[in-house]
């Protein structure tokens, strides 16, 4: 990974590399440069090692790394990552050990390294042992649209660390909550608040707010929209937040509304807390709630229809337990198991 910063597939990593950890793997967890908002996601007994800003000299040590540690497999996420991961590993003449995973819809990696990576996905998924999706609806964006070699791509959701997660909670006592309305996700453009703080501008439900967790670009912009529509004493920007927990604990439901999104995580940790949640249909949200299942699902850009939703989760959030029991489909251990058994494949086809 570049960096263990603030996003959804950082901490997917951090979580994944302790879950190796503690299942008795020697584990090495290689940045770009040191950020610490996921941190503390790393198991101590995992090696954390930063390689260089420059891109070019990053590869070179990774290469180098790789080549010293002879590691049984190397894994790597996102567009950028996933390009220099592939060239180190071809440096060292490790690249049928090397696994690459994709977290997001192109659209949501601008970035110039990360669309040079991803427009190179025919290649490095052919030339790299292989590819993990993080979901059903991104890899079959992955091998219709984006030439993504079939056989080697495959899709391993998300783990999800449920947060301490209350496991008795009760109908009532979810119902009992002050109303609150819980975002959590980065302030960027594919999350589309503008359209969730218009909707919530039309929410009628007595008392009901809205907290705001995360940070990003658009959060001086939002905070404007939300002062324009006199919303200011009843919508609140927490910030980025490393343990969302106690948020979770104190929401009646989860909303998101975003345009693109290949999993969400926040989706699969609110089931996890039992909260009802309202989505628009983004592929990644719709399949973990299973087409509204688990949840409620609006069409993208709908805020009326988000305003309805929310409306109905306040006055009934419904039975926590069929949503916390979907939840565990998510768990760490599976997904963990799901890795170290492509890994096996791996090694079983390329032996040293």
């Amino acid at each position: 990974m570049p960096a263990l910063a603030g996003g959804g597939a950082e901490r997917v990593w951090a979580v994944l590399a302790s879950a190796f950890a503690r299942a008795g793997h020697q584990v090495i967890f290689a940045v770009d440069f040191d950020r610490p908002e996921n941190r503390s996601f790393l198991d101590s007994r995992v090696r954390l090692v930063t390689l260089h800003t420059n891109h070019a000299l990053a590869v070179l040590k990774l290469a180098a790394l790789i080549r010293r540690e002879r590691p049984d497999a190397t894994l790597s996420g996102i567009g950028a990552a996933n390009l220099k991961h592939s060239l180190a590993a071809l440096l060292a003449g490790r690249a049928r050990r090397a696994l690459i995973s994709y977290h997001g819809f192109f659209p949501s990696e601008p970035q110039r390294l990360s669309r040079w990576g991803n427009q190179l996905t025919p290649l490095l998924t052919r030339i790299t042992g292989r590819a993990v999706a993080v979901s059903d609806g991104l890899r079959n964006a992955l091998v219709s649209h984006h030439g993504a070699e079939p056989r080697r791509t495959q899709r391993i959701h998300n783990p999800v660390d449920p947060l301490g997660a209350p496991e008795d909670l009760s109908r009532e006592a979810l119902a009992a909550r002050e109303p609150l309305v819980l975002f959590v996700g980065r302030l960027v453009v594919d999350k589309d608040l503008p359209t969730l703080i218009a909707a919530f501008a039309r929410v009628t439900h007595p008392g009901a707010r809205l907290d705001i967790v995360g940070d990003g670009p658009l959060r001086p912009e939002l905070e404007a929209q939300v002062a324009a529509a006199g919303l200011a004493g009843r919508v609140s920007f927490r910030g980025y937040i490393a343990d969302p927990a106690a948020a979770y604990r104190a929401a009646r439901c989860l909303v998101l509304t975003s345009r693109f999104e290949s999993f969400g995580n926040a989706v699969a940790e609110a089931l996890a807390h039992g909260l009802p949640v309202v989505t628009t249909a983004a592929a990644g949200p719709a399949e973990i709630i299973e087409q509204g299942r688990y949840g409620t699902i609006v069409p993208i850009g709908d805020a009326d229809g988000v305003a309805r939703a929310l409306n109905a989760a306040l006055a009934d959030p419904g039975d926590p337990a069929p949503r916390q029991a979907k939840a565990r489909q998510f768990s760490v251990d599976n997904a963990a198991r799901a890795y170290l058994e492509l890994i096996e494949q791996m090694i079983a086809e390329n032996p040293r």
